[in-house]
């Protein structure tokens, strides 16, 4: 709140300008300065000055109306700020792509409730591009995506490693060799994710780093589809350890023996840049590394 604001209305409230001064643990012409100030910014007389007393002018009782009518909004400004700051609850929404979404997030979200059941989330599943910019736009709280393409006004911080194999289908031809050459490769059937995906853009890499040009993609638009593609026989994929967990424990999948894997990338956390970060938003992140880092401590086990 404006410092004239302040001095003028225990100015007014004492009527005096040397009370008005010890209570604001001022100089007396400190206090003459602020009120000569908030005068001249106003261009008019509000105070009347004698050697007995200080009375406030017509336009001065006009400002002193409006003064405490803002003395009491800043209040309670400065109130819900201090709520919203340390109160732990209330509406999170909460974006993630695909992999950490469907198969790390389930598992955040359930310790949340466990720990802080007055924090009521609301997801979002989407590719990497499409939940930066719901963040962007502040359409979410905040995103955990495996892409890093994300463009501008976001903070963007490492969560966790992620490890990524190839997987075929437990009757593949592929699941039965011990030790698989680069140029099999190429003539596999690839399901991928489209593009914007972060595992996509993992996919891509990894062709790229091994210089493997596959004959064939085929895109679906979700990891379970793929996964359930590659189970009936038709091609391989390259997927998160987190994504594979069941089907390797089941045998339906096998990870396939090939040099230069796992590929490695990070799961990140989005923020929009500058915002205050709640109590809310700070429990979650806290709720979120602590099980995320749990749960990447583990192997994937094949079959």
């Amino acid at each position: 709140m404006d410092q004239s604001l302040i001095v003028f209305l225990e100015v007014a409230d004492t009527r005096n300008f040397s009370r008005a001064a010890e209570r604001l643990h001022m100089t007396q012409p400190a206090v003459s300065q602020h009120i000569r100030s908030l005068e001249e910014r106003l261009k008019v007389r509000l105070l009347e000055r004698n050697n007995k007393s200080v009375t406030l002018t017509k336009a001065g009782d006009i400002v002193l109306h409006h003064a405490k009518e803002i003395s009491g909004l800043y209040r309670r400004m400065e109130e819900m700020v201090n709520d919203l700051m340390h109160y732990t609850g209330g509406p999170l929404s909460i974006g993630a792509s695909y992999t950490f979404g469907e198969y790390v997030l389930p598992l955040v979200l359930a310790r949340l409730n466990l720990d802080f059941a007055d924090i009521h989330p609301t997801v979002k599943i989407g590719n990497t591009s499409d939940i930066a910019e719901q963040v962007r736009n502040r359409e979410l709280d905040v995103g955990i995506v495996e892409g890093e393409e994300i463009g501008t006004g976001l903070s963007m911080e490492k969560l966790a490693e992620d490890e990524m194999y190839i997987a075929a289908g437990a009757q593949h031809p592929l699941a039965k060799v011990t030790q698989i050459p680069l140029e099999l490769l190429e003539g596999q059937t690839w399901i991928v994710r489209e593009q914007g995906s972060g595992t996509r853009a993992a996919a891509d890499k990894m062709f790229a780093a091994l210089s493997v040009h596959p004959a064939r993609l085929m895109e679906m638009g979700s990891t379970q589809s793929i996964k359930e593609t590659v189970e009936a026989g038709l091609g391989v994929t390259l997927q998160s350890r987190w994504a594979l967990r069941k089907e390797l424990g089941l045998g339906s999948l096998k990870l396939l023996p090939i040099e230069g894997l796992p590929v490695k990338r990070s799961f990140n956390i989005l923020l929009r840049k500058g915002d205050l970060r709640t109590r809310t938003i700070e429990v979650f992140l806290q709720t979120l590394r602590t099980v995320t880092e749990a749960m990447l401590a583990t192997t994937p086990t094949d079959g």
